[in-house]
């Protein structure tokens, strides 16, 4: 009987697809996630379905749709009750730990939103760790050299010296060289915060890249010309306003946090290989969601441009070969994927794909046509969406979507040919040529919903 493998699934938050050198970055040089991607299965089309932090890590945890439990885009509070990926695990006699950054256990917000410094303040009780057996987590901080994590049950804060990432990254080297269960397998989750804002990095590497110039994308601090725009929220960005040098400079110091993180992916890697358990071992590396980073004159994430909804997902280990795969996978995959590499197939039916056999076998490429995105609520009135709603598709040239409310529903708004228009400065959604097109995802995407009970259909 062949022996189980063990999974490590790295995400890093905020950290955008095109921000790395295998996925074309002219800016960066990332060679130790490249090494995973030239060593495994690499997807060119990975997209974050609801692209924020909490409904993406929902997802992840559960295999569910984040609008089967109406999840906002923050301040929400994930139910012990839910199956996690855990669960899974754990009762296939895997050895589990989570490191890192949770956010499943976020307060009521008000108008002024909750505060990152409050809640690294407090634990995340035993009860709602999602029954991670190893925990060395906190729910989130946002201040990358000023964390504290907490273990299993003790109440006690535990600082991080110096940087989060390159702290995090040591808990996890610990677990896996000193406190793992040498007797079983293990799957273990490892879940560092930058390149999420605010945008610091160790200072050797902030020195670089601040005297360092980059190349620029095509659509950085272009208006986007929709028939349909986002009337709410404030674009923080002013095209009139010249003094775009600050802008820049937060997309230095995110290629700074992008360098570090790339730099413990390999101290990870070495690691794995030193206690005799890399060609063992499924590596899994993905993120929540992308950056804009002044792309259509608006930073953060939220929207369903390339930037936002773009992530990264590297699948490394034994018996998967080489692989560039251009076929659209979305955050629902997640679940049922990492648990088919260890061969265990979720208890409850869930709405992803299993991509697996995609990684494993010479079938590449899933039999559908494409993802489903949407963006299910907004609470906070200061907030780009608040009012509003949107849903799309993404097949592997195109990208269509809706916006609208609760109240009225929703209308056409974009439709992007990506193939063509890579950075999405051309709006085909009045074009007439684009009609036949933009009905057939229509089509799918409303079928899409129907099938997995979004209301919104």
């Amino acid at each position: 009987m062949k022996a189980k493998q063990n999974v490590l699934v790295i995400i890093s938050d905020q950290l955008r697809r095109d921000a790395l050198g295998v996925y074309g970055d002219p800016n960066i040089s990332t060679p130790n996630i490249d090494a995973l991607a030239n060593s495994g299965a690499c997807f060119t089309n990975a997209c974050s379905t609801y692209p924020l932090c909490i409904p993406f890590r929902y997802s992840l945890m559960t295999g569910e749709y984040a609008h089967t439990p109406m999840i906002p885009a923050l301040g929400w509070r994930m139910s012990p009750s839910e199956r996690t990926l855990a669960d899974e695990f754990n009762e296939n006699d895997y050895e589990t730990a989570y490191i890192g950054k949770w956010h499943l256990y976020g307060g009521q917000i008000n108008v002024k939103g909750y505060s990152a410094i409050e809640e690294n303040s407090k634990p995340v009780p035993r009860s709602h760790q999602g029954r991670w057996q190893h925990w060395r987590g906190f729910d989130l901080r946002n201040g990358p050299f000023d964390t504290n994590y907490y273990v299993d049950d003790d109440p006690t804060p535990h600082k991080i010296d110096g940087y989060q990432t390159d702290g995090l990254t040591d808990l996890a080297i610990d677990f896996i060289e000193n406190q793992r269960d040498d007797s079983k397998p293990f799957c273990a989750v490892l879940s560092v915060e930058p390149p999420h804002p605010p945008f610091e990095a160790p200072k050797e590497l902030e020195e670089k890249w601040l005297n360092r110039d980059i190349e620029l994308p095509p659509n950085f601090l272009k208006e986007p010309e929709d028939s349909h725009k986002v009337t709410n929220g404030t674009s923080p960005v002013d095209p009139n306003n010249k003094q775009t040098s600050p802008l820049i400079n937060q997309r230095k110091l995110y290629y700074a946090m992008v360098e570090n993180f790339d730099a413990n992916v390999g101290r990870l890697v070495r690691s794995l290989k030193d206690a005799g358990l890399y060609d063992s071992t499924y590596i899994a590396l993905i993120a929540d969601h992308g950056e804009l980073g002044g792309a259509h004159n608006t930073g953060n994430k939220q929207y369903p441009y390339e930037e936002s909804i773009g992530i990264p997902m590297i699948i490394s280990g034994p018996d998967i070969s080489p692989e560039q795969l251009e076929a659209p996978v979305c955050t629902e995959d997640l679940f049922p994927t990492i648990l088919g590499l260890a061969g265990i197939a979720p208890k409850n039916n869930v709405p992803g794909m299993d991509l697996s056999s995609c990684v494993k076998s010479d079938v590449k490429e899933p039999e559908r046509p494409g993802v489903l995105l949407e963006f299910v609520w907004e609470p906070r009135p200061s907030m780009v969406f608040f009012g509003q709603i949107w849903r799309g598709f993404r097949s592997k040239r195109y990208k269509y979507t809706v916006l609208g409310n609760f109240e009225n529903g929703l209308k056409p708004w974009q439709f992007f040919d990506l193939e063509k228009d890579p950075y999405e400065l051309d709006n085909l959604i009045e074009d007439d040529d684009s009609r036949i097109m933009i009905s057939k995802h229509h089509e799918w995407m409303k079928s899409r919903m129907i099938e997995v009970g979004d209301d919104e259909a």
